[in-house]
């Protein structure tokens, strides 16, 4: 899993208020209904001058880094997927498909894959797309050095190129692969253009649905349709036009009047978008947020202080405040209604002050007596219900923050912090990352609960079409759970607003898709 973090815009903190018609079931009820039909409809202005249908998308998270080696699997993968394809997709029930790969199989002992690519493919600059373009991309996420996809890929031993079958060799029996291969992580880029890493980074080079024609640093990306794309006939968009949004007030204006027909927006606009009569929806999504403690160091290292803190914790509060409900309240890092998530560890620590303060109070601590430090990467007023929360329980919490925050989360050497995540396709590379003896997430490292490793092994040693399979992972899901290192908080909602000349889009959870999306200048 990737080591970059996703911070949220945060919304204003107000008091608690009945939503509109996005009421707070948002991720879990979108997983139940996957399948429901998109939204759609039609109005408004999506055409150009010369007639060519044209998305203009606001973006809160415009790309910093086009190399998708560098940029990682955070949430600018969904606009990196604009230029790159990779080997799998993730279709509406979160499985893996065929993308730049046409089929795929496991040798009997389930530590070799081969993909099968696509014939007459290539890159935007002409590249063949081939075993050999698929050979480079897999070595240059393992040793780039400034990779953030490396941690990802421990499970591929080698790869052997021969002409269109790319055969990947396994450190282990791993059947995660094609779910571990998809967008987040492989995104391929030319491997022409990939010898200039720093050049590839401002210039991208895919085989994806679009080119990029312009890009403005940090401001805009002007890109075409890729006639050449393997799925071209099924892109309806000629131009997309990608633009850094501005505040978060200003976009629901900007859609309205039809300077932007795409946006994701901060859930304080969600009623005034509505209002506005546009289309706001939640695209499904893992999103996860959690307090990370240390428990090698003082006071986590005694298992009462932490317990205390679990049930210190009053998780609708995040959501209200928040996300203005239409986020959930998550004490694990997968929606309900998702095959990893656990029915039988929901709720093991339930809120309550009470127990709380007797936790604490056993372990010999007065209130008052701990004092931390909450680390920060940047104003965050989740941080502050954090604060607010465990101060009734006697516990004072100092709210620090340190931009170069990310130095000691990652080589853990802070006690106490704050992480929010957009989760992952492979639900094992989501368990390792949060609670795995390395996982980037695991600020407890090399702590991991017991029974976590022998779980996730039998994961990946189960094929992800057995019939045992969903009961095998939840179990992994509730070993995790039994970490005392992380404290899942809330999930906030992947939020949407659209014009009604754009029509829906396919329920990929976590994904932007735009296969079979139409645009209207009705």
């Amino acid at each position: 899993m990737s080591t970059r973090v996703t911070i949220r815009r945060p919304g204003r903190a107000r008091p608690v208020r009945k939503a509109g018609g996005l009421r707070a079931k948002a991720l879990g009820t979108a997983f139940v209904a996957l399948l429901a039909p998109a939204l759609s409809g039609c109005g408004g202005d999506a055409s150009s001058a010369t007639g060519s249908a044209t998305l203009k998308w606001a973006s809160s998270y415009f790309p910093t880094h086009w190399d998708p080696v560098v940029s990682g699997s955070g949430a600018q993968f969904r606009e990196l997927a604009l230029v790159y394809a990779s080997l799998t997709r993730t279709d509406e029930k979160g499985n893996a498909v065929p993308d730049l790969a046409k089929s795929w199989e496991y040798n009997a002992e389930g530590d070799r894959i081969t993909f099968h690519l696509r014939p007459g493919l290539k890159f935007s600059d002409g590249e063949p797309v081939d075993a050999a373009a698929v050979k480079t991309a897999i070595e240059r996420a393992q040793k780039q050095k400034n990779s953030a996809l490396f941690g990802d890929l421990t499970s591929i031993r080698s790869v052997e190129a021969n002409g269109l079958d790319a055969v990947l060799h396994l450190t282990q029996v791993d059947y995660q692969i094609p779910q571990l291969l998809g967008e987040r992580v492989l995104q391929i880029s030319s491997p022409k253009a990939a010898k200039a890493p720093e050049k590839l980074d401002q210039n991208p080079v895919g085989a994806g649905p679009f080119v990029v024609q312009q890009l403005i640093p940090g401001t805009k990306a002007v890109l075409k349709k890729n006639p050449d794309y393997w799925d071209a006939k099924n892109i309806h968009i000629d131009n997309v036009e990608l633009i850094s949004a501005p505040d978060a007030s200003t976009v629901v204006s900007g859609l309205r009047t039809g300077v932007y027909n795409f946006a994701d927006i901060d859930p304080s606009q969600a009623d005034a978008a509505e209002k506005a009569g546009l289309d706001v929806f939640v695209q499904p999504g893992f999103n996860a947020s959690n307090i990370s403690l240390n428990v090698n160091k003082a006071p986590f290292d005694d298992d009462r202080v932490v317990d205390a803190v679990r049930h210190a914790i009053k998780r609708e509060e995040f959501v209200d405040k928040l996300t203005f409900g239409h986020g959930e309240a998550t004490d694990q890092p997968f929606p309900k209604g998702y095959v990893a998530y656990d029915p039988k560890a929901a709720d093991s620590f339930p809120y309550d002050p009470a127990k709380s303060r007797k936790l604490l109070a056993a372990a010999g601590h007065r209130a008052g007596d701990i004092k931390l430090d909450l680390v920060i990467p940047a104003e965050d007023p989740q941080a502050e219900i954090v604060q607010s929360q465990l101060a009734a329980v006697g516990i004072k919490v100092t709210i620090k923050v340190d931009k170069n925050w990310a130095t000691p989360f990652f080589a853990k050497d802070l006690t106490f912090s704050l992480y929010s995540t957009t989760g992952r396709d492979s639900a094992v590379q989501t368990l390792t990352a949060h609670f795995g003896p390395n996982g980037p997430l695991n600020l407890s490292t090399p702590y991991q609960p017991p029974g976590f490793a022998a779980a996730v092994a039998k994961v990946r040693q189960t094929p992800l079409d057995a019939p045992d399979y969903p009961e095998v992972l939840r179990a992994a899901t509730r070993a995790g759970l039994g970490s005392k290192a992380l404290v899942f908080t809330y999930s906030s909602p992947n939020l949407f607003a659209k014009s009604r000349s754009v029509s829906g889009l396919p329920k990929n959870p976590a994904h932007i898709d735009w296969t079979g999306v139409t645009l209207s200048g009705d």
